[in-house]
């Protein structure tokens, strides 16, 4: 009775193992879109940019229907984010200008880019806590739309090309990484001016930032293949390395549990990082060369787009 009653508590708890573990899912999308960026919506649809299509997608994760949207001639949006607004927000290098798509009316609006800030190669955006919408731009640029006015600012970085992710603090604070400038920079969201944060060495590669809830902030770091942790009161890091190759940390987004979500090219995976434990668990792609970019959720949820085989990928708790 004994041995039966270990062996049901065994079984009991073998289940239970398999119920908690995280499951992963694909969605492919249209052939062709190279989905860059994802971003989940309040009412459980997905939007996705697709890149080379120049149209922005939307998935619905219930019946595997996916919808695009032409975003404009010459098209080539990067990065998708949903604003306060519950719209789609849309950095578009092909048009050199940030996009908003109505998810009701699909109508879509363009904010052109100042003049004298052609071929800013726009990359990630974000809102602050008063609804200011940031972005940046590899070429060397970063800046802001109010959507209330329209009224788009610009401004060089400090140190040339380079501004790629760019991510909001609980407190509202607005930071950017950039790759070819090597460093992080808190923007005055007042006065725009960019104060630059040097990484843990020199020639790590900052490539995306995102802040946990107590306004920690966490770094990929795409030419040392590590995550990095800046906290901007102690002004101190430290980081863990996520791979052996020591290259191709791409993403970073961290979700409401805390738990830092990343993306390794070098293992074709998405990693799982537990700051309390310093653990890693792996997602790798059941297909080859997957290159998931940025990565967002919702509770419960993790997302990302495979890039390179045409697919959305979740992985849900």
């Amino acid at each position: 009775m004994t041995r039966m009653i270990a062996v049901a508590l065994l079984a009991f708890a073998l289940a239970c193992g398999r119920a908690n573990a995280a499951q992963v899912s694909y969605f492919p999308v249209p052939p062709g879109s190279h989905p860059h960026d994802v971003a989940p919506a309040p009412d459980g649809s997905v939007w996705y940019t697709g890149q080379r299509a120049g149209n922005l997608g939307r998935l619905d994760p219930r019946t595997g229907k996916v919808e695009t949207i032409p975003l404009g001639q010459g098209s080539a949006p990067h990065g998708v984010i949903v604003g306060p607004d519950g719209a789609a927000w849309v950095t578009d290098s092909g048009l050199n200008a940030n996009v908003r798509v109505d998810p009701k009316t699909k109508e879509v609006k363009v904010f052109p880019l100042p003049k004298d800030f052609p071929n800013a190669n726009l990359n990630t955006g974000t809102f602050d806590n008063k609804g200011i919408y940031w972005f940046t731009g590899q070429s060397g640029v970063y800046g802001r739309v109010d959507p209330a006015t329209g009224k788009v600012d610009a401004w060089r970085a400090p140190r040339g090309s380079g501004p790629y992710g760019i991510a909001t603090t609980p407190s509202g604070d607005v930071w950017y990484a950039s790759l070819g400038g090597d460093h992080i920079a808190k923007v005055d969201t007042v006065t725009g001016e960019a104060s630059v944060v040097e990484p843990p060495q020199k020639g790590a590669g900052p490539r995306r930032v995102w802040s946990d809830s107590k306004g920690i902030l966490w770094v990929s770091f795409w030419q040392s293949g590590e995550v990095g942790r800046y906290d901007p009161m102690a002004k101190s890091w430290k980081t863990w390395p996520i791979n052996d190759a020591k290259f191709g940390a791409y993403s970073v987004y961290v979700d409401d549990k805390d738990k830092v979500w990343l993306t390794d090219f070098s293992a074709n995976a998405i990693l799982r990082f537990d700051p309390a434990t310093e653990k890693i668990e792996r997602f790798p792609s059941s297909r080859k060369d997957a290159s998931v970019r940025q990565m967002l959720g919702r509770p419960g949820e993790a997302w990302g787009a495979e890039s390179g085989t045409d697919r959305l990928v979740v992985v849900r708790d």
